[in-house]
């Protein structure tokens, strides 16, 4: 009797931690398992360190303003997150407004889709994807709009998980993606027929060295779309909680600072483009972005303790309790931001490289200001 009730036991336990593990620790979308949460490219050992160093950046502020120590910084922000993203949100790193009585997936595979359809490209068009991360956008948008989508990425460990995703959704001939810094691209002038970035340029250091890449590559007409970060007109700089929520925002998800919203026509233009089309897709009457990070508090510390036994236990690295945790820090002053309308994770800006120089770009900003 003794041995049944040990035998039973024992069941119940390993069927519990299976369950834990394996059920539980699943990834929204077939990506990461919690059993498989990394630091990326960073091995094992050095992942709590890296992490401290991450975040000792942002105690030297003037290192922030230095252009060139901002990619490394990036690229192990990556190599520490990505996993955990691709585990608890998907395979798609950006934000999208809510739909009733429609899925996040379902709501982020439009918001998607949307950007390629302002792009007016066709099939067999090449456009390109800057800072595409694990590639969920430019599988949808391939997927989609039939185009051959090239996207770059800082973090080599991000190419690999988009490779492995495109050979699964069997897009191998349609999406390359390759490793390089989004501002010192490896394209020739004009090889591109449209481009988007969706919630990546927040990354550079100067917003016009971006842009400036992006125009080079492009084919004269083409078009370029891109859902910026910003803070908004209802940000006071003079407000403490404001600044907080902000400064809360950058250090959680390696910003170098937060532009503001009126400064991101003004910097299209100056390197040349015309722009198009601008306006805040998080406004009314969109849907709350941010209800997504809502997650109750029982779900978050469930989430918190797996992470945390896998560490303990070997499975994950030391230091993904700390990432974890940051995230979730970050995920607060993001809803913050959302509800008192100073930040916006989707300022669309639609912009066209002149076809015959900038001679018509007049005409084009009189009819851009009607359409805000």
């Amino acid at each position: 009797m003794e041995t049944l009730t040990l035998f039973c036991t024992t069941a119940m336990v390993a069927f519990g931690l299976y369950w834990f593990i394996c059920i539980l620790g699943s990834a929204e979308q077939k990506g990461k398992r919690a059993v498989e949460l990394s630091g990326g490219s960073i091995s094992r050992e050095k992942v709590q360190d890296k992490y401290k160093q991450y975040w000792s950046f942002f105690r030297r502020p003037k290192e922030i303003e230095m252009a060139e120590k901002v990619p490394a910084f990036v690229d192990t922000f990556y190599n520490l997150v990505t996993d955990i993203y691709e585990w608890g949100w998907g395979q798609s790193f950006h934000f999208s407004p809510s739909i009733p009585g429609k899925s996040h997936k379902e709501a982020t595979k439009k918001h998607e889709e949307m950007a390629v359809d302002l792009l007016r490209v066709k099939p067999g068009h090449r456009i390109i994807d800057v800072g595409c991360g694990v590639g969920g956008p430019m599988r949808a948008i391939a997927s989609h709009s039939g185009a051959n989508v090239v996207g770059i990425t800082i973090n080599e460990y991000q190419v690999k998980r988009a490779q492995i995703h495109n050979r699964k959704a069997g897009l191998e001939s349609q999406c390359d993606v390759v490793c390089g810094n989004f501002l010192q691209m490896p394209f020739p002038d004009d090889s591109f027929d449209g481009a988007y970035s969706i919630e990546a340029t927040c990354h550079a250091p100067r917003l016009d060295d971006v842009y400036a890449e992006i125009f080079r590559v492009l084919k004269p007409g083409s078009m370029y779309v891109s859902y910026e970060w910003v803070t908004t007109e209802k940000y006071d700089s003079s407000n403490a909680e404001h600044v907080e929520v902000i400064q809360g925002i950058e250090r959680g998800d390696a910003l170098p600072g937060l532009r503001k919203y009126d400064q991101i026509s003004e910097i299209a233009r100056k390197v040349g483009f015309q722009v198009v089309k601008e306006k805040d897709l998080a406004k009314p009457p969109a849907e709350p972005w941010w209800s997504r990070l809502k997650m109750g508090r029982i779900a978050y510390w469930r989430n918190h303790l797996l992470v945390t036994v896998l560490s303990w236990i070997g499975i994950a690295p030391k230091g993904v309790v700390d990432v974890h945790e940051m995230l979730f820090v970050t995920a607060d002053y993001l809803t913050r931001g959302g509800e008192t309308g100073i930040f916006s994770p989707m300022h669309m800006i639609l912009c066209r490289k002149p076809a015959q120089g900038v001679q018509d770009q007049d005409q084009d900003q009189d009819q851009d200001q009607s359409s805000h």
